[in-house]
């Protein structure tokens, strides 16, 4: 840790130092060469000074980011190559064996930080599994099992890839640094067009930042995909897609493993649905009385009391539909009255506290939506003779419908993706049933459980959760696909 965070904060604070000395003395050098007139130059001063600055910072942070980017991957290929076939054939997979070897590694690099040892005893420790896992473990760094001695090596290899390439990283990043700033020194004189460089050099940024979007939308997409097409060749796509029952054994294989995806998606849709059986109603007719009935008093303190909502974490909403909401519907629908629902955990429970934290997400965006439909419309309706009811149902309401449709689509999107509520307030049982009172869970509860601890990549079991993520992307696109179709249909009708 200390040898991995430190050197980056470092190189990142001398990048910044050169390319402040860059800019002051860029800008110097540029009205020396006019004589200290600046009308002489063809930029403006501050221009030569950027573009030192650009230079020294631009270069020197992309090898940065690149570096950091290939690092990793090739020290773990590298360390990878050197493990023994022997660990292979006791069963475990190279991803948990790397695991355990970068634990190791993070565990000597926190022994060596706290003092516990000195970098050449860190270097030479690891004659004993047992060991060296009783001694991490008496510094805070928790080990699950035994470590072998070809791990412990393993891990001295790691470290040793990692401090060489943090050093290889800090001299080619600041030699970038010093060599951009130094080519950018000599170029600024007063014929230099430092105007036009700076500024497209701003536009190539502006571009970059605004392809890093796109490029990561890209990226989500493709590690999705691969690793669903790689639980596809492990495991059916009929019975991921159609069947009826999740019971994953982690068994290694996936062969005594049933996952179906459809108790999921329903319980996806059905608590979501429940979600904004509360939301829509409850935002919309906020929104409606704070835009056209609320006065500018009311207004100004009920907009923002409904919108601190919407900044409350999920897991408090979670602790409050463990705690306070299931509670009240056992109290109302348990065994003492109605006898419909047998514990806290259920639907209605994470379906009323879901809907809660949706409202400022649906009250908010069509307030805003309503309050931006002309108010010409209004006038007319008056001067038609229609009431204010008659105007909001028959004009407002149907000229905002694209944005208010839109904005319950971002709550219905939100309440899909949503893990903590669920987690805590709708229970882990996947089933396929119409009681609301029934536990049950969804997609993004089941991937987070597929993916906790020390996760084999190569089993079906883990792999899964990328499939889970692919359906839940597929139908969301569709979502917003058949939104944008509304949105643009009923648009024509008012533009």
């Amino acid at each position: 840790m200390d040898g991995g965070v430190m050197p980056i904060l470092w190189v990142v604070a001398v990048i910044f130092v050169v390319s402040v000395v860059g800019f002051i003395t860029g800008r110097a050098r540029a009205l020396q060469s006019a004589g200290g007139d600046a009308r002489r130059l063809h930029s403006l001063p501050i221009y030569y000074g950027s573009n030192v600055a650009l230079w020294a910072v631009v270069p020197a942070a992309a090898t940065l980011i690149v570096w950091l980017i290939v690092q990793p991957l090739f020290v773990n290929s590298r360390v990878a190559e050197t493990l023994p076939g022997s660990l292979l054939d006791e069963g475990s997979s190279i991803g948990l064996i790397m695991s355990d070897v970068r634990r190791v590694a993070e565990g000597l690099d926190v022994a060596v930080a706290q003092g516990a040892l000195s970098r050449d005893e860190a270097a030479s420790i690891g004659s004993s599994s047992v060991n060296i896992r009783e001694f991490l473990g008496s510094i805070g760094v928790a080990l699950g099992s035994d470590v072998s001695p070809e791990v412990v090596a393993a891990a001295q290899l790691y470290r040793g890839f990692n401090a060489t390439g943090s050093a290889l990283m800090s001299l080619i990043v600041l030699a970038i640094s010093a060599g951009g700033a130094a080519y950018a020194y000599r170029r600024s004189n007063a014929d230099f067009r430092a105007r036009n460089v700076v500024e497209r050099g701003v536009l190539g940024l502006l571009i970059g930042a605004a392809s890093i979007a796109i490029l990561t939308t890209i990226g989500i997409l493709f590690a999705l995909l691969f690793n669903t097409i790689e639980f596809f060749k492990l495991y059916p796509a009929t019975e991921f897609f159609f069947g009826t029952n999740w019971a994953p054994s982690f068994s290694g294989r996936g062969g005594l493993s049933d996952l179906g995806v459809l108790p999921l998606l329903w319980g996806t849709f059905y608590i979501s649905f429940i979600a904004m059986l509360v939301a829509v109603p409850i935002g919309l007719f906020s929104a409606i009385y704070l835009s056209e009935y609320a006065s500018p008093r009311v207004r100004s303190v009920a907009k923002p009391l409904i919108e601190i909502l919407a900044g409350i974490p999920t897991i408090v909403y979670g602790l409050f539909a463990l705690l306070t909401v299931g509670p009240l519907l056992v109290s109302l629908f348990g065994k003492d009255t109605l006898n419909w629902m047998q514990g806290g955990t259920a639907v209605m429970t994470a379906g009323l506290v879901m809907g809660i934290m949706l409202i400022p997400f649906v009250s908010s965006l069509s307030d805003d939506i309503i309050n931006a439909v002309p108010q010409a419309l209004r006038d007319g309706s008056y001067g038609l003779g229609a009431t204010q009811s008659e105007t909001i149902r028959l004009v407002i309401l149907p000229a905002a419908l694209p944005g208010i449709v839109g904005a319950i689509l971002l709550a219905a999107s939100r309440a899909i993706g949503e893990t903590m509520i669920v987690v805590l307030g709708a229970g882990a049982a996947a089933r396929l049933s119409m009681n609301p009172f029934d536990a049950m869970t969804t997609i993004t509860a089941k991937i987070v459980s597929q993916l906790t601890g020390d996760a084999d990549f190569s089993s079906p079991e883990a792999l899964v959760a990328f499939a889970l993520g692919m359906t839940l992307f597929v139908l969301t696109l569709g979502l917003n696909v058949f939104a944008l179709f509304i949105v643009r249909k009923y648009r024509e009708q008012y533009d």
